[in-house]
């Protein structure tokens, strides 16, 4: 299993920057807003090149987490639509002029028209580095993971609000389908990756599909 002390995952808004060094990947993370949202910055070890995970608010501290990288931007997913995860998408895209890609389903309702449009199964190249997407269907329509299989470790999976500690992301509003997330949840992650898998998720602590796996059943008879 991961080293905790290695690095916690724990971050609060204001303050300062979680960083994971892996062989060929950095992952860096803060929060940002007063809705604690998790921004992760992956960039390549080899190449420099950057990928941001969800340009949720704040872009002044988004510009200073890719000047703690490279300082380079190569691209900008969102994880899913809503408004938390998307207020400093169209500042941040236009300072860097990066490609920005979302879930096909999310595309039309977002700020920004995303460059490239993701269904389950692409691909996104970082430099050297390849990362898998997951559609995760029920929070939003287009949600959708990252997943990225170092070679020389465990998977590392970034969630958005599709799964968390304790259990999958919110399905109370209109629209949003807990049977649908659960079962894309369990058949497209638990089923898939092992319990050394990461998950790095859009607010709050880290935890592993181990931590989470025994408590799937308690999950689907509580219905969230």
């Amino acid at each position: 299993m991961p080293n905790p002390s290695a690095y916690a995952g724990h971050v609060t808004p204001g303050g300062p920057t979680a960083v994971r060094e892996l062989p060929r990947l950095t992952i860096r993370k803060c929060s940002v807003s007063e809705f604690d949202n998790n921004v992760y910055l992956l960039t390549c070890r080899q190449t420099g090149h950057q990928l941001l995970i969800d340009a949720a608010a704040d872009a002044p501290r988004l510009q200073r987490l890719i000047l703690e990288g490279s300082g380079r931007l190569d691209g900008i997913v969102t994880t899913h639509r809503h408004h938390d995860h998307v207020r400093a998408l169209v500042e941040l895209a236009e300072w860097s002029e990066a490609p920005t890609l979302a879930g096909e389903a999310d595309a039309d309702d977002l700020p920004l028209a995303p460059t490239y449009r993701l269904d389950h199964g692409d691909q996104i190249d970082v430099g050297e580095v390849t990362l898998d997407v997951i559609h995760l269907r029920g929070h939003t329509d287009g949600g959708v993971a990252l997943a990225y299989p170092d070679p020389e470790g465990f998977v590392h999976i970034f969630s958005g609000d599709s799964l968390f500690p304790g259990g999958v992301g919110n399905t109370k509003m209109p629209g949003q389908n807990f049977e649908s997330l659960y079962r894309d949840v369990t058949t497209r992650i638990f089923d898939v990756y092992d319990d050394r898998t990461w998950i790095y998720p859009g607010h709050g602590d880290d935890t592993t599909l181990g931590a989470e796996r025994p408590h799937l059943p308690e999950w689907l008879a509580r219905g969230w």
